[in-house]
């Protein structure tokens, strides 16, 4: 139970940094490329209140967390965007879609160099604050890679709608209805499927884990600058 309580403490402030700023990215750049959607409805704010899902926020990270998966994700209420409202709606679509993950990427930017000066900082406390910087590096790098997956509704499936020759783009955009269930399937349905078989069908975990090792190390670099 102390470990539970311990690995909440130092992974719920690095997840709602998270997917806080991640859905505040999105709403903030549709608004300045001409969308006011998720203004109007007070969703460009760093307030995690108003971003939070119960199942995605709550539930499914305190799932992982008391199951001892040793794997946190987490997601928040989507940004309401009127892609017909943009300035101009094919290639501000990607940009309000990179716009998450890019927030990510400045987490983990801004948590490596953090890491720098944990040594300044009272000894009783530098654990702790060690835990949750390196778990604000760990959590944003899975949402920034998972996020850029091209199967909709996440963010890389924006932007391969975005980029992609017509033909090719409404063959994805036409995934958008199943892109959740597909999603369950890769992250949960095959690995415990194959698991009855003893093999290991954990897709996801072969599609994420490269890059987001990658992030992990140039992290790591940052956290040698001083």
């Amino acid at each position: 139970m102390s470990e539970i309580i311990q690995n909440i403490t130092v992974m719920a402030i690095p997840l709602l940094f998270a997917i806080t700023l991640h859905e505040a990215a999105h709403g903030w750049t549709a608004w300045k490329l001409g969308d006011d959607t998720a203004k109007a409805l007070g969703r460009v704010s760093f307030n995690p209140l108003v971003h939070i899902d119960l199942f995605g926020t709550l539930l499914l990270p305190g799932i992982l967390i008391f199951s001892g998966s040793g794997f946190l994700f987490g997601y928040a209420k989507p940004i309401p965007v009127n892609f017909n409202a943009l300035n101009s709606p094919r290639r501000d679509m990607v940009l309000v879609a990179i716009a998450g993950p890019g927030a990510n990427l400045i987490l983990i930017i801004l948590a490596a160099i953090l890491m720098n000066f944990l040594s300044y900082m009272p000894t009783f406390s530098q654990e702790w604050a060690g835990l949750n910087l390196y778990y604000m590096v760990y959590i944003n790098a899975i949402l920034a890679i998972f996020n850029m997956l091209p199967i909709p509704p996440l963010d890389g499936g924006r932007v391969a709608v975005g980029i992609l020759p017509p033909f090719l783009s409404r063959s994805i955009s036409r995934l958008e209805p199943y892109g959740m269930l597909i999603i369950i399937a890769i992250i949960f349905i095959i690995p415990v499927g194959g698991s009855y078989f003893g093999l290991n069908l954990n897709v996801f975990q072969y599609i994420i884990s490269p890059p987001v090792n990658a992030l992990m190390s140039m992290a790591d670099q940052l956290t040698r600058l001083f």
